[in-house]
């Protein structure tokens, strides 16, 4: 017998049923579970980073005049970035759309399970694979492109809030964008094309300094600019500032962006969610 079930038959002969934190982990232990056991889709979210990264760390490799680095480091900060946004924003817009469609929303709605253990489930498992993409990100750059991890605790806080906030923004960007699509056979291409551009205009795959300004201003109204601009503050030295739009890190500013659209995601949530599809009226 498990644990999760010995804990519920306790829980039922004391009279109480399980409160909405114990029930969001047994849901984010069961998402994670099924995630897992999709091996195709393990390899594909967490290859396809470090593929693109390689690419384009391989192609570009020359000194960047004037920043101190070579342009392979440029994408180790960028590719982290982007590995968040794709477990949380892209993973959950297409993944709670095709569970809408197919009606496990509906059906989970009729049951007792409070609708918050549903949004912790998938929590836990966005912040699982968040982490363990940044990690193998940050383990390929440190080996292979000699990006040096920080020396001091300031700058692993800074990591630390970066990577939450923007999880923690991209995913609630992830949930509201998922009532867009109107069947799940449209998800991907509803939730990709936009991130594909997010990436362009970001920073991923091109240098901020070659990209025209109308373009970054565009980016910079979305978290994914931020977030690379702050991990490269991180994870570059300061001589790299110079290629930024503004010349510096401005990671004060990185956190203001970051936490509005962690307010602003939680609002667009609200106003935006749904159980049924659109078909289902």
């Amino acid at each position: 017998m498990t644990t999760t079930a010995v804990r519920s038959r306790t829980d039922a002969r004391d009279g109480r049923l399980p409160g909405v934190w114990g029930l969001g982990l047994r849901r984010g232990a069961l998402e994670i579970k099924q995630f897992f056991r999709q091996r195709d889709q393990v390899v594909f979210t967490f290859a396809f980073p470090v593929v693109f990264l390689f690419l384009f760390a391989s192609i570009f490799s020359d000194d960047v005049e004037g920043a101190g680095i070579k342009a392979s480091q440029l994408y180790v900060p960028a590719m982290m970035a982007a590995g968040i946004m794709s477990t949380s924003f892209q993973s959950l817009g297409i993944s709670i759309a095709v569970e809408r469609d197919e009606k496990v929303l509906r059906r989970l709605r009729g049951t007792p399970m409070p609708p918050a253990a549903y949004f912790l489930g998938k929590i836990w498992l966005v912040l699982v694979t968040g982490i363990l993409e940044t990690a193998i990100l940050l383990l390929v750059g440190t080996t292979l492109y000699d990006v040096d991890l920080p020396s001091d605790a300031g700058k692993w806080f800074a990591f630390a809030w970066i990577f939450v906030l923007g999880l923690t923004g991209c995913a609630l960007l992830g949930i509201a964008v998922s009532s867009v699509p109107k069947s799940s056979k449209s998800a991907s291409s509803v939730v990709v094309l936009p991130f594909l551009v997010l990436q362009f205009i970001s920073g991923v795959y091109i240098s901020i300094d070659t990209i025209p300004d109308w373009m970054l201003n565009i980016g910079a109204l979305f978290p994914l600019k931020w977030m690379c601009q702050g991990l490269r503050g991180v994870f570059l030295p300061d001589s790299a500032q110079v290629l930024e739009q503004a010349g510096g890190w401005e990671l004060g500013r990185t956190a203001l962006v970051l936490g509005a659209w962690c307010v602003g995601g939680l609002l667009l949530c609200l106003l935006t969610f749904r159980w049924k599809s659109r078909r289902d009226g």
